[in-house]
């Protein structure tokens, strides 16, 4: 299914007329376009607990998912600055969770424009079952689970030389 680039735009920039940003004025406006077709927004939100904002990409993801989609094309994303912003990284990996797609950055305020694959912007990028820690060590996320839900079993550290209890 070809994208509509200017289609898809639009949508991001409506989006980021109705962010929430009191506090820093940094207005984004994400739209994600499922391999359906169907393209869903998202605004960021800020609080005033900073750690509590979430950012235009991850509001589109999650509203997506509630939705029941998992597959996407692509994500534009449209900003106040005059240079187009890139998704941050805490977006970049929610975003490259549900796998690789084109990614459409630009400025609310001028005609720029960049396009480029997710995967890009994720240079040292490590998709799988596997999550690798500055290639010390690695563990599993059935590994992670485990230890995060269910405590009381012992923590194991998987690496590649080998194991550490």
């Amino acid at each position: 299914m070809s994208i509509d680039i200017d289609a898809l735009t639009s949508a991001a920039r409506l989006a980021m007329d109705r962010a929430y940003c009191p506090y820093s004025k940094f207005t984004v406006g994400a739209a994600l376009l499922t391999k359906n077709g169907k393209v869903i927004t998202g605004g960021n939100v800020e609080n005033a607990s900073y750690g509590g904002t979430i950012c235009a990409e991850r509001s589109a993801v999650t509203r997506a998912v509630a939705e029941g989609y998992r597959e996407f094309q692509a994500v534009a994303v449209c900003a106040t600055p005059a240079e187009p912003t890139a998704p941050c990284g805490l977006c970049r990996q929610f975003l490259i969770e549900f796998g690789d797609m084109k990614v459409i950055m630009m400025s609310s305020t001028s005609n720029k424009r960049i396009e480029m694959q997710l995967s890009q912007l994720l240079p040292l990028l490590e998709l799988g079952t596997t999550i690798n820690l500055n290639n010390k060590f690695s563990i599993t996320l059935d590994e992670l689970m485990i230890n995060f839900f269910i405590p009381e079993i012992p923590y194991k550290v998987v690496t590649r030389r080998k194991d550490y209890t």
